[in-house]
């Protein structure tokens, strides 16, 4: 069983439908409108823990009944949260606005995510010592990811990093620190400098890039339902994904990623067989409104697995 620690961001998603996006000076009606709990940590938290890891959770909520309730949630998880600090600011917010085609916009209000200091880390130390992976976003201050991936390292676990929002800068002391890397196809064009791509060839020709201009070996580029691109040790390779009847993608790539952190060994050797595990977890995620709610647990990924082997 993995020992997963994640630096992460707890968000109160507030979901609005609408049949699409309005454009400049416009106004349209929503359609529906929903309160629930996420966050890209906080996804990606409830879905290694669904499939069995133990998940301790480094981050920061409001002194209000937001934060309160999310730390009720995540402990029903399974999931420690005696290194989720309170702080002076309110509880992060996401606004989403949902299409009727299933894509979504978002909006963020970082709040307590961002007052996640280098000191929260280190009091938070023990955790990462007995950890087996670390995982961080960019919804936190990258000061405080940095000082948890300095630490992972020295105390001898692998460190995942989702370099998302999308960004054309991550720390350089982040990216040394970091094992396995998963953007999107947006994300990895970014930190690139180049134009996004779902082309595999491309992809193929872009790996020396990472290793190049990031100092990173290991990736894994999330394509939607192109499926998912890796570069492991070098060697190139693409894992289609599963056809699902996609409602609401919200949180279909941290559920990627808290599979992968469940279930990754450490030597990476299980590649393809995780991104595997992943692509079903995410293609039931999408079929599903939500975004904690819509995270599958253990024996339904292996149900469908055994259903498209």
């Amino acid at each position: 069983m993995q020992n997963v620690v994640i630096i992460g961001s707890l968000n109160i998603d507030v979901l609005q439908k609408l049949d699409r996006l309005p454009t400049v000076g416009e106004t349209i009606s929503i359609n529906s409108k929903s309160t629930n709990f996420g966050g890209k940590g906080a996804n990606q938290a409830v879905a290694a823990a669904r499939q069995g890891a133990t998940v301790s959770f480094i981050g920061g909520v409001g002194e209000d009944p937001e934060g309160r309730s999310y730390i009720d949630l995540l402990n029903e998880e399974g999931i420690h949260t005696d290194a989720i600090y309170t702080k002076s600011v309110p509880t992060g917010t996401a606004y989403i606005m949902l299409e009727k085609n299933g894509h979504n916009t978002i909006l963020v209000y970082g709040g307590a995510n961002m007052a996640l200091s280098r000191a929260d880390i280190d009091q938070a130390q023990d955790l990462i010592k007995h950890a087996d992976v670390v995982v961080a976003q960019l919804e936190v201050p990258q000061d405080a990811i940095k000082r948890g991936f300095e630490l992972a390292h020295q105390y001898g676990a692998k460190t995942i990093l989702n370099p998302a929002p999308v960004t054309d800068h991550v720390d350089p002391d982040i990216l040394k620190n970091t094992d396995l890397l998963v953007p999107n196809e947006t994300e990895a064009a970014a930190l690139l400098g180049l134009e996004p791509t779902t082309d595999y060839e491309k992809l193929v020709a872009r790996t020396p890039l990472f290793k190049d201009n990031l100092a990173i070996e290991n990736v894994i580029i999330t394509l939607g339902e192109h499926g998912a691109f890796y570069t492991i040790h070098g060697k190139p390779g693409l894992i289609k994904s599963f056809k699902a009847d996609a409602i609401d993608t919200t949180a279909a790539g941290d559920t990627f990623i808290g599979t992968i952190a469940a279930t990754l060994a450490a030597d990476l050797s299980n590649i393809e067989e995780t991104l595997k595990k992943a692509s079903i977890a995410s293609s039931i995620v999408v079929s599903r409104p939500g975004a904690i709610p819509a995270i599958p647990y253990q024996d339904e990924i292996v149900a469908k697995l055994s259903s498209n082997n």
